[in-house]
């Protein structure tokens, strides 16, 4: 079953570059109803240059904990290299 994201209502990081390498990111309702993995309200991060490609889904508390280690600095060795 394929998610309808026609209605999120997507937010790009107020540090997005002019160039428009960023995500954006929005939160969705996916009812148990749909027989997905996972459901509930779920944030599901995309490519802001490609709307229609990929797209990542997270669960309130794993996005919170990305979140959380992002403010912590623990993927900064990512952009050190």
């Amino acid at each position: 079953m394929e998610i309808d994201l026609s209605k999120v209502r997507w937010r790009k990081p107020k540090r997005s570059n002019a160039d428009g390498n960023c995500f954006e990111a929005g939160l969705i309702h996916v009812p148990a109803s749909a027989g997905l993995h996972k459901h509930g309200h779920l944030v599901v991060i995309r490519d802001s240059k490609d709307p229609d490609g990929p797209k990542l889904y997270f669960d309130k508390a794993e996005f919170a904990a990305l979140v959380l280690g992002m403010q912590d600095g623990e993927y900064t060795d990512l952009i050190t290299v």
